[in-house]
């Protein structure tokens, strides 16, 4: 048993798994059966940090629930901005260019709908989460893939600048990668810069993966490496991740320009009462991004050891190829040996009572073919009894 693990709150015993099975949907606990362990959606499955849950019982305890300001609590947008200038190098990061957002992923919709005109073109990485294309398409836009290695997670420079047309208007960036669990290096994002800024395209950079970075990797804000890539740059950060706060909803989108910031104000609707962020959401966004840095530092600790206990398991799996994550708690085995990754995922579930996410292209794009997703954002208990099914499950089957 990891040592370090229980006493910073991250044992065996602190996976509350009734309540997961009541309220952790999303393909995990609450949507499955009561035999079935799930290394599912990328969710962390502990409780949040003390800290936050005191907040939201402070700001409770008054039973005053009126309406924040429509564009984020000017703490929380402080605290988001803070955040940006002392730990992703961002020093010229403001609070009056931060929108809060009830989510990651409605900023990267908000961010797709300010810049995206009907049949504009975005760049996509694949693999990558299913929401990057989804995004586009849903405003209007058009999804051109660009590929990533699913195995070294190498980005394809070449393909890149030949998929740029005239109606390239957005370069979206996914740093750590999920589900390929790479970590972006300096240079890289560097020639994704001049590239953007050669064709006059605006960034965007989901960032919700940062902190959960393993060593000797460091994440590097792209938005960090110049003035002028910083004020095309759209910098999306969420608290799921991190934090364990998914269903709270709440997020914040940066961008290093004004006029940028203005327009998006004014796409996103939140100067009406249609959209917004609840303040209690916000609240406890705020006590994290104040307080909570030592929890987050101890949950990477613990998924550091998670990782490894996962490496070794896997490996010893004949014919199965895992590549060491730098970051994100997933791991992507590549698994063509075993035939159709879907089919594949649902014999696992039916026969062996373990749920993983195939790599399908609804959820990946067709660069994940051959592969399937796990989590290990669980206890150490937890992820042995999965490991030990998927293991068996793949030799079984093989």
């Amino acid at each position: 048993m990891n040592t370090n693990s229980q006493s910073d709150g991250f044992g065996d015993g602190d996976v509350p798994i009734e309540l997961l099975r009541k309220r952790a949907f999303n393909l995990r606990w609450a949507e499955q059966a009561a035999d079935v362990i799930p290394l599912t959606a990328a969710d962390p499955d502990f409780p949040c940090a003390k800290v936050i849950r005191d907040a939201i019982c402070d700001y409770a305890k008054s039973g005053v629930f009126s309406y924040g300001p429509s564009e984020g609590l000017m703490e929380f947008r402080a605290a988001a901005a803070v955040m940006l200038q002392t730990r992703k190098g961002m020093p010229n990061a403001q609070k009056e260019q931060v929108l809060a957002v009830n989510s990651a992923a409605k900023g990267m919709h908000i961010v797709a709908k300010t810049v995206l005109r009907t049949g504009d073109e975005a760049l996509v990485f694949d693999p990558v989460d299913f929401l990057f294309a989804h995004t586009v398409t849903g405003v209007g836009g058009v999804p051109v893939r660009v590929p990533i290695d699913p195995d070294s997670g190498e980005l394809d420079f070449i393909a890149i600048e030949r998929a740029i047309t005239p109606r390239t208007r957005l370069l979206m960036i996914c740093n750590p990668v999920n589900p390929v669990g790479r970590v972006l290096k300096r240079a890289e994002l560097q020639r994704l810069g001049e590239i953007a800024c050669a064709h006059d395209l605006a960034i965007l950079s989901d960032e919700i993966w940062s902190d959960i970075v393993f060593a000797p990797h460091q994440h590097v804000a792209i938005a960090s490496l110049s003035a002028a890539i910083a004020r095309r740059t759209y910098t999306v950060h969420g608290l799921s991740k991190t934090f364990g706060l998914a269903g709270l909803r709440v997020g914040f989108v940066h961008v290093g320009d004004a006029q940028r910031y203005e327009a998006m104000v004014a796409i996103s609707n939140v100067r009406s009462t249609v959209e917004g962020v609840a303040t209690l959401s916000q609240i406890a966004a705020t006590a994290a991004l104040q307080f909570a840095w030592p929890w987050a530092e101890a949950f990477v600790r613990h998924l550091t050891a998670q990782r490894d206990l996962a490496l070794r398991q896997l490996r010893e799996v004949e014919g199965l190829f895992v590549r060491e994550p730098e970051g994100c708690y997933v791991l992507f085995p590549e698994v063509r040996l075993w035939g159709d990754e879907t089919e594949l995922a649902r014999n696992l579930l039916t026969k062996h009572r373990i749920a993983i996410v195939p790599g399908a292209p609804r959820w990946f794009g067709e660069g994940a073919k051959g592969h399937i997703r796990l989590t290990f954002a669980t206890s150490q208990a937890v992820l042995r009894e999965g490991l030990q099914r998927l293991c068996s499950g793949l030799r079984d089957l093989r």
